[in-house]
């Protein structure tokens, strides 16, 4: 298991990320991310954490907890409820799930059934366990975008010859 010094990287980001503070809830959306990362690292390359980390801070508006889209997907089709299911599939969770196919697909690859499943309980991207957990698996796995390439991963952007924060926007939109 990877540990991390709490107080060295909180340290760090408070002063070149927060402008000197961290609210308590930026601190604990920070710690289950981390958390999750040490109970099982997708690798020992630490781009492929700081990306997603990095990416929280962009998608949640540097809360860095998993929330709602805000207008909750207002002018846009996944912001309509789905005919079968009734529910809505606007951005939520640290990466700001979209669509019916994706939180279907973090139902299928994480196992989530029942209670917990988040295309019957779309909130469900909001707890931080889910989110952190589709978060690392779809961006390693490719589950949100793909090009004529293949799918945008992080080791497409983060390996041995590449070094590409810029191009890793595209894992999860291509808003670069």
């Amino acid at each position: 298991m990877v540990k991390f010094d709490r107080k060295i990287y909180f340290d760090i980001v408070r002063d070149t990320l927060f402008s000197g503070t961290l609210t308590q809830d930026q601190a604990e959306g920070q710690e289950a991310i981390l958390s999750r990362w040490e109970a099982n690292p997708l690798s020992d390359d630490l781009r492929h954490l700081a990306n997603p980390l990095a990416t929280t801070k962009w998608e949640t508006s540097s809360t860095m907890q998993p929330i709602e889209e805000y207008g909750k997907g207002a002018g846009h089709s996944y912001g309509e409820p789905d005919p079968k299911t009734g529910q809505t599939y606007y951005g939520r969770g640290f990466t700001q799930l979209t669509w019916y196919d994706n939180y279907l697909k973090a139902d299928n690859e994480l196992g989530l059934t029942g209670d917990n499943s988040c295309v019957w309980h779309p909130e469900n991207q909001l707890r931080a366990d889910i989110a952190a957990e589709t978060m690392f698996r779809g961006m390693w796995e490719g589950w949100f975008r793909s090009d004529s390439k293949g799918r945008q991963t992080l080791q497409r952007y983060f390996n041995d010859t590449t070094d590409d924060a810029y191009g890793a926007r595209e894992i999860i939109n291509g808003d670069k």
